[in-house]
Order: structure tokens, then sequence, then C-alpha cells
């Protein structure tokens, strides 16, 4: 691969399969629980106690049943509605079971740093990153499909760093109850791939901004074509200007948004963004067929970063979030493919005459105010630490 590529840092040997979501993402949980041996780890932002989530739960608990050491992390906040009966369930079975920071018991009532990342790992051999979380809304219910979302089923180098990474994000949010040492298996994966994964993180109090690093690649790397698609558009200015300066260059950039969104004021915020993306000649297409929730970007059909990362300020300067790199032509061309067949079958595009012209004045308005409130309350989530860190 020329230098000029995106990336660097890859492992090789990886076998990868890109999962549109629903049913097929719950039910390789469930295998992945079903068939562990050793350990499991689940990292999620929101686990509901509804169908889908007990669902899962009942694979937790078989397999902590069985011997395996079962470790579950929840967001403090997000997740913070599931019953003391349902946590004690888990807690009985076996299961390892915790919060991360949770609100007001936690050393540091940093609001806006949330564990927004999303992964599975089973025996350190095959892992998923995604953007899914634990609940009906994410799953195919009886006549309803679950929102649009991508993950990546990932076995061989990449699955057992992420054994570790889980470890180690368990280890450091946990006084008491650490991981037990495990002595996996050597797993012999040199008959795997190559295709090339690299773990990707954002942890903007801890300095680490991999992510927002690899999106800036991809624009100031690509040469042909981006297709991007992203829940909740709100980016840094540095990405913005890498975005302007990759259309200069004559990239044709396709951003997939979100045609109804499960937070409409966040939507009128983004849609304040669109004269800036039509003046620099970005395509913009809002998808009608469902809620979309997925996070994944393609450049020139050969490089892929696919995860739970927003391309927003809040994944930026506050989430913990985890995404994966690949770069492999064939998997990055099918799933070009895939998102330019969504274009075309689920999606109006959004031009400069059409929008601004069916936009009233006050509707205007509403999104240039939604986007300073936006601001004003990132502002405010960020606050505690920017003072703290001045004070370092």
């Amino acid at each position: 691969m020329s230098s000029t590529k995106i990336g660097s840092d890859f492992s090789i040997h990886n076998r990868v399969n890109i999962i549109r979501g629903g049913g097929e993402y719950f039910r390789l949980i469930t295998e992945m629980a079903d068939s562990a041996t050793y350990s499991l780890h689940l990292q999620t932002y929101i686990f509901d106690e509804d169908e889908t989530g007990n669902k899962v739960a009942d694979a937790l608990i078989r397999a902590a049943r069985r011997g395996v050491l079962v470790y579950v992390m929840l967001d403090g906040y997000a997740s913070k509605g599931i019953s003391k009966e349902f946590i004690v369930k888990l807690l009985e079975a076996g299961v390892c079971f915790r919060f991360f920071m949770p609100l007001f018991k936690s050393q540091s009532h940093y609001l806006g740093r949330r564990m927004h990342h999303k992964v599975v790992v089973a025996d350190g051999k095959v892992a998923i990153v995604a953007g899914i979380n634990i609940s009906n809304r994410y799953n195919d219910m009886p006549g309803v499909p679950g929102w649009l979302d991508w993950a990546v089923c990932v076995e061989g180098d990449a699955a057992r760093q992420l054994d570790a990474l889980c470890v180690g994000t368990w280890n450091r949010a946990v006084f008491k109850r650490k991981c037990k040492a495990i002595n996996l298996p050597p797993h012999d994966f040199t008959g795997m791939g190559p295709c090339s994964v690299r773990i990707r993180r954002n942890d903007w109090v801890y300095q680490k901004t991999e992510i927002s690093k690899t999106y800036r690649e991809v624009f100031n790397k690509s040469k042909s074509s981006v297709v991007l698609m992203t829940s909740y558009f709100w980016p840094p200015q540095k990405l913005l200007r890498c975005m302007a300066a990759a259309t200069a260059r004559k990239v044709n950039v396709k951003l997939i948004l979100t045609g109804e969104a499960d937070v409409p004021f966040a939507k009128y915020a983004e849609r304040y963004l669109y004269k800036w993306l039509f003046r620099h000649n970005i395509e913009v297409y809002e998808y009608q067929s469902n809620i979309l929730h997925g996070k994944i970007a393609v450049a020139d059909g050969e490089f892929v970063t696919i995860g739970s990362y927003n391309v927003n300020n809040i994944s930026a300067f506050a989430s913990v979030e985890l995404n994966l790199d690949i770069r492999d032509d064939k998997i990055a061309a099918g799933l070009q493919e895939k998102l330019l067949n969504i274009i075309e079958t689920d999606c109006v595009k959004i031009s400069r005459e059409n929008f601004w012209v069916s936009e009233n004045v006050i509707r205007k308005f509403l999104y240039y105010l939604s986007y300073r409130i936006i601001h004003f309350l990132f502002f405010l989530f960020t606050f505690y630490f920017n003072q703290h860190q001045s004070e370092d």
C-alpha cells in the first residue's frame, strides 16, 4: 500500500463480517455467549429491560452458570433504568456486573463523559464492535424492523486486543472485583485474513482522540469518494475544514443522515449546517425508512471505519467511543455498494433549492436556535473537566 493510504498499525490476521444490525446482530451475541468457554465481556451504553434485553441477559446467565467468567458493564446514565431485581438476577447467576460512572456515586461528576461504546468479546477469539444498543428499538420485532445500524464481527488478532481493552476498561473503573487473570489458550490466527484491522478509541478526558484522527484522515487522504453515514451530525470545526478541503480536491462526498430523528431537537441543530454543506458541494441524503442510528464511513472503496462514534462534538470531546478501522478492498467496496443502494432506495436527496425554498422563516430560526442551544449544553457538560484541566 502507498504511504498516502489511510492509517497504520493494523493487525492483519483477521476475519471480518459486516452486519446490518437487527435480528442478526442479537442472534450473534446469543451464539457467542452460548459458545464461550473461558470469558465473556459485554460493555454497552443502553441495556433495556425488555424482550431483547432479557434474551441477552438469559444468554449471559447460561454462560455464567457453565463457569464462564462473564463481565457486564453498562453506562451509569443511559442504563440507569434497569431494575434492582434484574441486576440481582445477573449477580446470583455469577455474572460480574457494574455501572460505568453511576450518577452522583462516581468520584468525578463530569456528566459529559459517558461510556458510549458497544463491544462484546468471547474467549479473546471473536468480538463484535457496534453502534447498536441492547434494546427492542434496535432489534427486528414483529412487524417493526430495527433501527438502521451496523456492527462488525471480527475473529483473530483484533479480537484478542479487544479482550485486553475490555479487561482494562473494567479494571480501571472497578476498585474491587477486578477481572481475574484468565490464561486464555493460545489461538493460531495466522490462517485468517489477511484483513487489516486496527482498534480506534476516543476518550478525550484521557487525551485519546484516535477516532477523530481517523475521520480527518478519511477526508485528508481520500482521492475519489467518501460515503459517510451518521445518526447525529454536528462535527468539530477541524473535521468541517477537512471535509471542505476534500471537496475542493474534487472528492465526491455523500452524507447519509436520518430523516426522522429519535431526538428531534438534535435534527433541528443538524439542519442548520445544511447551508454550509451545500456551499461546499457535499451531497446530503436523508434516510426515510426508519430511524437511522448507524455510524460508518467508506473512503475510495478501500477503507472503512465503523463503530459507536457519531460525527459530532459529543463523541469527539466527551464520550468514550470505540471504532474498528478496516483496510480491505473487497469489504470496503461491498459496503460502499450497500450504502449507495440505501441512498438509491431508501433516501431522498436534499438540495439547496428544495430545502431552503420549502423551509419557512420560523423553522429556519428554530434550526439556528437549536444549534446554539446544543453548543451551550455541550459547554455545560464539559465545563467541569475544562476547569479541572486548567487547574492541573
